[in-house]
Formats: structure tokens, C-alpha cells, sequence
């Protein structure tokens, strides 16, 4: 293997290269790379080309794209080699960004990103373009001649219609890595280094309630004719006790003991309005990470202003179920179905279904791989690694897993909590996105070394 490169030497380095990085972030957040239905493709091909220009620049010659059927933007599939013998790693995030319709509420137009108080602010810096640049960086520092060898999946529709929940398992060999660094996430706050460990699962139930043939007057039929509306409400109440905590027995709820925000934070991110109290009990982490979470995403009733004095005939409510990250997110469904069909509110018997389901993800810890992290998150930050977990599922994850399950998965990247990532405004911090770029780099080099002892029988 050839020498290995100092802390100052990659420091230097990435210093020396973020003017260069800075400047091709904001070419990249100019481009509209919007994957959702409606929107032109042209922009989301933009995009492509210019990460793959990026690479070419960076000493990446392997670059190749992937075209699934039925998807609009390719991926981009990428290899450059480290040392013979060395370990792989594969680095993932996505180029394609959600819309910005909500324009009266950006302080500066989307799509023109701006530096503002330490940040760039712009559709996509945080989520996830930031991160591209942070993985580019990353090979620049080693002259694109890492101590690994690192193959890099950068998709182009991962805001919509992602093929990735499923390809990676049906071709497992495109993915095969010692390692994998999932750039699609941050720290849980600017300033604290953190790894995401864990990602809560998700479930989806439909609950119904059918009382009459038809809507009935409620002046003629009310009080005695059966309203499936008020029957579908009685029955969502039994989901919370009164404090606010879920109350469906068989949903697998643990204390956190990881990095969390503290209650300020969390009202704060969450933009609760002065006064109004959280739901539930014990720690944030517990109540967004570690225990189940019911919400009423659907529910059946006209709109206040078009409102009829009528009797409802039916009834219809979808709930998204979030799931401990290690119980199975099918059993977890069913056990929602189990509550609500034992049921009979007024008398009323309830059809309920289950939609879609998506396990969440646990990751090891201690590994060589793991280890590394910690120790280059800590070095670039100069301060301890946390861990945190995410309370929204990413079906990548397990689909990487499920593919390539040997494979280490860390969870990192250059963004942050107050981000305000698929939201008006979103912006990544300068030093935060300098620090990501030196992780990635020192990442590179602890994991190396960390395996080439593990080969020789010695611990560092």
C-alpha cells in the first residue's frame, strides 16, 4: 500500500480545494433537478452531466450510467480504484432535488443560491448536493489515489419514484462494498458530529366505517341515524392515551440513549406554537426514534367552508404507522389492525386494511468501518461523534442491506438539523460542509488503516 497521508497533509488539502468546492456547489444548486412528475427532465440531465464532469475532473475514469426502465434520470455508477488488497467502499447521495413551490416564502429565489451568514441557501444545498460535493472533495484530497477503493452511486431520482428500493436487491454483485457511507443525512446540530444508527420503519393502515346507504339530513336523521364520521373518530381517539403516547399494545418501544434535541430544540424545529404542549412522554429521542409514532395522514370529511348539514354515510381515515427501527414493520401493522378491528365504536363494526410496509434499519456498531467514522468525525470536528437516529425511513438503507448485508452502513453527511431540508430557505453551513468534506477524506484513510490492522492480527 503507498504511504500513508498525514491529518495535516488532507486538512491542507481540503482546505486548499473549497474554493473550487464552493463554486461548483453553486453551479450545481443552480440547476432545478426536480425528478417529480410534471416537471421538465432537461434539468435533471443537467444536473448528471455536470457531476459527471465534476468526477472527470477529479481523476474518476470509470464512470458509467445506469438506465432503469420506467425511470427518467440515470444513475451514475463509478470506480476509482485504491491499492491492491485494499477494502471497498461505496458512497452514496442523489443529485435530484424536491420542487420549491412555496416561493413567497423563501427569502431568495430557489434556484439562486446565495451566501448568507456562513451558508449557502438554495434548493438542494442541504438535501443532498452539499453531499455530492462533500464525496468529490473527499477524492480530490488524495489526487483521485485513495488508500480504498471506492465506488460511488450517485442517483438522479431519489425525491421521487426511487428505483433504488428495490434494484440493489435484485442485482446485489453492482453493489458489493466492505463498506458503505449513505451521504443523505447530518448531524443532529451544527457543531456536533453525528452518525445515524438507526431509521424507524414505516406501515400504512386504511381504517372505514360505513353506516348508510347515503348521506342523510341532519336535521331529519340526526341523533338516531348511525354518522360513520363520528364513529371513525371515537375509534382514531383509542390510538393515544391522554398524555399523548401511542397506545396499541405489540409496538416495540425502547429509551433512546444517543445523541437528541432537547425539548427547546425540538419546538423549535418543529415550529409548536407558543403554548401548545408535545404529545407523549420520556425523552425527544424515545418519542421520535426509538418508540412507534400513529398519524392520521388521510381522513374523509368535507373542507370547513363547504360543509353540509348531513349525516355521514361513510367514513375513511389512512394512518402512517412509524416503527421501531427493529421490529418488523408488518408485525407492527398488524398489530394496528388487531386494535382497531376489536373495535365497535357506537355499535359500529370498522374495516380496516393494511397498505404498504418498509422495515427500518439498525446498524452494527464497533466495526472497522464504524470505528473509523467515529474517530474522522471526531478529527474533523474536533469534538466526540454522537449517534442519533432518523425518525423517517429511508428504503435505500434496507434495500443496501437486504443486498449486501456483510457490508458496514454509516449513516453522515454535511448537513444539520435546523437545515430545513425539503422546506423554504434550505441552506447548508460553509464550516459545516468544509468539515463533512474532511471526514469523508479522513474516513477514507482510518478504515484503510483499520482493516490492514485487523489483517495483520494488531489493533490501533
Amino acid at each position: 500500500m503507498s504511504t500513508p497521508i498525514s491529518d495535516a497533509t488532507i486538512e491542507q488539502a481540503v482546505s486548499a480545494l473549497f474554493p473550487d468546492l464552493y463554486s461548483e456547489l453553486i453551479r450545481l444548486v443552480r440547476i432545478p433537478s426536480i425528478a417529480t412528475e410534471g416537471y421538465p427532465p432537461e434539468p435533471l440531465f443537467q444536473a448528471h452531466d455536470l457531476v459527471v464532469e465534476l468526477l472527470r475532473a477529479s481523476g474518476v475514469e470509470q464512470i458509467e450510467d445506469l438506465r432503469i426502465e420506467g425511470k427518467t434520470a440515470p444513475v451514475i455508477l463509478a470506480t476509482l480504484p485504491g491499492p491492491p488488497g485494499a477494502p471497498t467502499v461505496l458512497m452514496y447521495t442523489h443529485y435530484d432535488v424536491v420542487p420549491a413551490e412555496d416561493v413567497e416564502l423563501w427569502d431568495t429565489p430557489p434556484f439562486e443560491p446565495v451566501e448568507r451568514d456562513g451558508a449557502i441557501y438554495g434548493r438542494g444545498t442541504a438535501d443532498s448536493k452539499a453531499n455530492i460535493i462533500s464525496i468529490i472533495g473527499a477524492l480530490r484530497a488524495y489526487a483521485g489515489r485513495p488508500p480504498v477503493t471506492v465506488k460511488l452511486v450517485f442517483e438522479g431520482q431519489e425525491e421521487f419514484g426511487s428505483p433504488f428500493d428495490f434494484y440493489p436487491v435484485e442485482h446485489p454483485d453492482l453493489f458489493r462494498a466492505d463498506a458503505m457511507v449513505i451521504a443523505d443525512v447530518g448531524s443532529v446540530r451544527p457543531g456536533a458530529p453525528t452518525l445515524t444508527v438507526a431509521l424507524r420503519g414505516s406501515a400504512q393502515v386504511t381504517v372505514e366505517a360505513r353506516t348508510l346507504e347515503a348521506d342523510k339530513h341532519s336535521g331529519l336523521y340526526g341523533g338516531a341515524a348511525p354518522d360513520a364520521r363520528l364513529a371513525l373518530i371515537r375509534a382514531l381517539s383509542t390510538l393515544h392515551t391522554d398524555a399523548g403516547d401511542v397506545a396499541v399494545q405489540g409496538l416495540r418501544r425502547e429509551p433512546w440513549t444517543g445523541t437528541t434535541y432537547t425539548d427547546a430544540e425540538f419546538r423549535e424545529l418543529a415550529e409548536v406554537l407558543d403554548g401548545t404542549p408535545l404529545m407523549g412522554t420520556g425523552g425527544i429521542g424515545e418519542r421520535i426514534w426509538s418508540g412507534p409514532a400513529i398519524t392520521v395522514i388521510g381522513f374523509d370529511a368535507p373542507k370547513p367552508d363547504a360543509s353540509v348539514n348531513a349525516v355521514a354515510g361513510s367514513a375513511r381515515a389512512v394512518l402512517n404507522v412509524r416503527v421501531h427501527p427493529e421490529q418488523d414493520a408488518a408485525q407492527a401493522q398488524e398489530a394496528v389492525i388487531a386494535h382497531l378491528r376489536t373495535l365497535r365504536p357506537f355499535g359500529i363494526e370498522l374495516t380496516v386494511t393494511g397498505g404498504e410496509v418498509g422495515n427500518g434499519f439498525a446498524a452494527p456498531t464497533g466495526g472497522p468501518a464504524f470505528d473509523a467514522a467515529v474517530s474522522a468525525l471526531g478529527q474533523a470536528w474536533g469534538a466526540d461523534a454522537g449517534q442519533m437516529a432518523g425518525g423517517g425511513s429511508i428504503p435505500l438503507v434496507m434495500a443496501l442491506h437486504t443486498a449486501v448485508p456483510a457490508a458496514e452502513k454509516l449513516l453522515f453527511g454535511a448537513t444539520d438539523g435546523y437545515a430545513n431540508i425539503h422546506g423554504p430557505n434550505e441552506r447548508v453551513l460553509l464550516d459545516e460542509l468544509a468539515k463533512a468534506t474532511l471526514a469523508k477524506a479522513l474516513f477514507l484513510r482510518e478504515y484503510s488503516a483499520n482493516c490492514s490492522a485487523a489483517r495483520n492480527g494488531a489493533t490501533r
